[in-house]
C-alpha cells in the first residue's frame, strides 16, 4: 500500500509517500510536519529512507525520521546531508513488496532519481514530472533545462504506455493514463 503521509499538511512541504510491505519505506520525508509520528500511526516502524534529491522540501525530516526509526537513507549522492548510501543509476531497490529500478534523472537538482517498477507499473516521479504535463523547476540552483528534458525523455522511454500510477513529489498523485502526461511534460518542456 502507498500513502501519502503529508497530504493533508498545510505547510509548505513535499509529498512523503510510505509504502509498507516486505521493506516499508518512505519514499522522501517532506517537511514542516510530524512525520515521524504520521509513520508510528500508519505502520509503526520502517526499514528505510529512500530520497528523490535533496532539497529542503523534500528532506525537512529526515534526521527526524532516520533518528526515530533508527534506519538509514538511501539516495543518489551519500556526500548530500543525511544520505547514509547511495544508490547507483540502473540499481534496483525494494520498495514496499516491489523492485523500483533507479533512473538518475538530473535537471531539476544534480542527485535526482525516479523509482520505476516493471511488474507494479509505479513510477515515483520526485520532482521531474508532475500531473497534467508539468514539470520541475529549472531556475534552482543545479536547475538545467536541457538536462531536465533528456532526464525526462529517458522515464519516457523506461515506462511504457501501461504505467498505472506516477506518484509525484507535489500535487496529486495521477492514477488516470500517467504516461500521457509524461508524454505532455516532455513537450511542455521543450517550449520556451
Amino acid at each position: 500500500m502507498i500513502r501519502n503521509i503529508a497530504a493533508n499538511v498545510q505547510a509548505f512541504t513535499s509529498n512523503a509517500f510510505l509504502v509498507d510491505g516486505d521493506r516499508t519505506v518512505l519514499v522522501d520525508t517532506g517537511s514542516n510536519f510530524d512525520a515521524v509520528s504520521q509513520v508510528e500511526e500508519a505502520v509503526g516502524d520502517l526499514d528505510a529512507v529512500i530520497v528523490t534529491h535533496t532539497h529542503p522540501d523534500h528532506v525537512g525530516t529526515l534526521d527526524a525520521v532516520k533518528e526515530a526509526f533508527d534506519v538509514e537513507a538511501f539516495g543518489f549522492d551519500p556526500d548530500q546531508p543525511g544520505v547514509d548510501v547511495g544508490i547507483e543509476d540502473e540499481a534496483v531497490v525494494t520498495i514496499g513488496d516491489d523492485d523500483y529500478r533507479a533512473l538518475h534523472t538530473p535537471g531539476h537538482k544534480d542527485d535526482h532519481l525516479c523509482f520505476y517498477s516493471e511488474s507494479a507499473d509505479i513510477l515515483f516521479a520526485g520532482d521531474l514530472v508532475f500531473q497534467n504535463g508539468s514539470f520541475g523547476r529549472t531556475d534552482l540552483e543545479e536547475g538545467d533545462r536541457a538536462a531536465l528534458i533528456q532526464s525526462i525523455d529517458r522515464v519516457l522511454d523506461a515506462v511504457d504506455e501501461d504505467l498505472r500510477e506516477m506518484h509525484v513529489g507535489h500535487g496529486p498523485s495521477v492514477t488516470t493514463n500517467p504516461y500521457h502526461d509524461i508524454e505532455l511534460a516532455s513537450q511542455a518542456a521543450r517550449m520556451r
